[in-house]
């Protein structure tokens, strides 16, 4: 979720003492299951659908940072990372301190090849911190359920290959967010488009994803963004009713894709290995 309505252009302050855990990473030497940092920037905007698969894999280190929790201060005893989405911009530090920790921790996971993932807030914070741009959508609020369209190079990509042979290559997508991905990072590969707006999800190196789509969106957690933002929805030309209606009328196929990619960063991560 990205409910935003004025991003900025460039970065902001870095975080302070408070923003970052001063004990840096846990110490997952002596597990053997793989360890995700999971980084959650708001309260209706957890793992959700991907929930299940993920925990049922790997341990799930996750720090509500809208709720306090300071992040590590490296990637350093992880073998993933996950930024989930958030109502605030990429770049609005002022409003969530632990953007600028989020922003190193997303660049350093990408130099490392450290498998990461950035889904709608998390995709612009991985733009951002790469040498992307986010900005606020002349194209206006993107919501309910739309169709992405997979490029060409989805179908043998490790995390999105999956969801086009089981879906196809316009499976139906939940969408909360104005605030757009302008341009890529250098060097990303283009994976999905849209009709709104062009860059759905991208690739960053081997291992690092940004989805401007909520693939891990829940319908209680869904209502709960539609109810708070009714008056941006009906400002938008929408009917709040309908836009719920309309997910509910897809929902095997949203749980299907949901699964589907959570299954796909299961694989990633197993064929990557321990990090540590």
């Amino acid at each position: 979720m990205s409910k935003h309505t004025g991003a900025g252009a460039g970065a902001g302050a870095e975080a302070g003492p408070s923003d970052i855990d001063s004990a840096g990473a846990v110490d997952t030497a002596s597990s053997d299951r793989p360890r995700i940092l999971v980084v959650q920037s708001d309260p209706d905007g957890g793992l959700g659908r991907l929930d299940p698969a993920l925990r049922a894999f790997a341990e799930l280190d996750v720090r509500r940072a809208d709720d306090g929790d300071p992040l590590p201060r490296d990637l350093t005893g992880y073998d993933a990372l996950v930024v989930l989405g958030g109502a605030m911009g990429a770049y609005d530090d002022d409003v969530a301190p632990w953007l600028p920790q989020t922003r190193r921790l997303m660049a350093a996971g990408v130099e490392s090849g450290l498998p990461t993932l950035g889904i709608c807030l998390g995709a612009q914070i991985l733009a951002a911190a790469t040498g992307g741009r986010v900005q606020l959508g002349v194209q206006g609020l993107e919501v309910g359920v739309v169709p992405v369209v997979m490029a060409s190079p989805a179908a043998d990509d490790e995390l999105l290959g999956p969801v086009v042979a089981l879906l196809g290559p316009r499976p139906q997508a939940a969408q909360f967010h104005q605030d757009g991905i302008t341009d890529l990072p250098p060097g990303a590969v283009l994976l999905a488009t849209g009709g709104v707006y062009p860059h759905q999800a991208f690739r960053l190196g081997d291992r690092a994803w940004g989805l401007q789509y909520h693939p891990e969106v829940t319908p209680g957690d869904f209502a709960a963004w539609l109810r708070d933002g009714h008056g941006s929805v009906q400002a938008a030309g929408l009917d709040v009713v309908q836009v719920g209606a309309d997910y509910a009328a897809v929902e095997p196929e949203l749980a299907a894709f949901a699964d589907a990619h959570a299954r796909s960063f299961v694989a990633v991560l197993t064929r990557v290995g321990r990090q540590v």
